[in-house]
């Protein structure tokens, strides 16, 4: 399945919300998706947005378990393995999911 991420164009993340979770390793994902983006600086740290090939848009985040959230008590992003998987729609899940099997 194609895609593109924020480090190839702009992509409309409006409305996206939490659909699922996925436990993978950050270096994976960055092979997968590429560098990510510093997110919110606040309850995230790391996130990835990307648009497939079939319209749907996702992001995978991490959430409030990070050092912008928890300081240095944080998990540094290079060690998150818990990630939020967001889009309108459940499909976002499906997609990033057969992505990382087929790319991993």
């Amino acid at each position: 399945m194609n895609f593109e991420t924020h480090n190839d164009k702009e992509i409309d993340c409006t409305g996206t919300s939490l659909q699922g979770e996925l436990t993978m390793k950050y270096s994976d994902i960055k092979k997968v998706f590429g560098e990510p983006h510093g997110s919110d600086g606040y309850k995230s740290d790391a996130e990835w947005e990307i648009e497939f090939e079939d319209g749907v848009v996702a992001t995978i985040y991490n959430y409030k378990d990070g050092k912008n959230y928890n300081g240095k008590s944080g998990i540094p992003k290079t060690k998150i393995t818990d990630w939020h998987i967001g889009g309108q729609y459940m499909q976002a899940v499906r997609n990033v999911v057969k992505v990382m099997g087929e790319k991993i």
